[in-house]
């Protein structure tokens, strides 16, 4: 199946940051990161790397105060970015579930191209949101990025830890779970006719 091309390439700028960022859905993984926050950087790789989503992002921003800006910011771009490439949304399976596991540590994802922002977000221990994780990335970001992403990107998203000790690797599974979700949902299915939705839109 082919079409338009699923691209986009946003730049946004605001006095605590500044992003730009590329990306195509029907990519092989290809990524390029630099958010100047390395944990960060880590995480959009493998959601680029499991998702086979090309992307590329050049961020800079007021880490001197911490990386919560910047992150934010990403995601915001990240979401905006995948609603503009996945276009009308003609022809896509629509919904993904991913179980991942790291070690010790295991994730849930699913993802509803709805059109509709959502995010539940459950199951990291206590004290999670408080750990630093690379001595800079703080845990709570993690459900921060979820949000930031679904709300921009009009999706539905459930994810779940279901097990896990070490914080990176709690991080890593979710971040990944969603990556292989999405991958699923976005993905270009043959035997679906239009829109999928009986509403005829998305």
């Amino acid at each position: 199946m082919t079409g338009p091309s699923r691209t986009a390439s946003i730049r946004r700028a605001t006095s605590e940051s500044s992003v730009e960022l590329e990306l195509n859905l029907d990519g092989s993984g290809k990524s390029s990161i630099d958010t100047s926050v390395p944990f960060f950087d880590h995480m959009l790789t493998a959601f680029a790397k499991h998702s086979l989503t090309d992307l590329t992002v050049r961020a800079a921003g007021d880490t001197h105060i911490d990386a919560h800006h910047t992150v934010e910011d990403v995601s915001i771009v990240l979401g905006t970015a995948i609603r503009e490439a996945l276009g009308d949304k003609a022809g896509i399976s629509r919904y993904g579930d991913a179980l991942v596991p790291l070690d010790e540590a295991l994730a849930q994802a699913v993802v509803d191209i709805s059109g509709r922002p959502y995010l539940v977000h459950s199951g990291e221990p206590d004290g999670f949101e408080q750990h630093l994780i690379g001595g800079h990335f703080t845990g709570s970001l993690v459900r921060h990025t979820f949000e930031a992403i679904a709300f921009n990107g009009a999706l539905t998203v459930h994810v779940r830890v279901l097990g896990g000790r070490d914080p990176h690797h709690i991080a890593e599974a979710e971040y990944k779970a969603f990556a292989r979700a999405f991958r699923q949902a976005k993905a270009l299915d043959p035997l679906v006719d239009g829109i999928p939705s009986t509403k005829g839109a998305l």
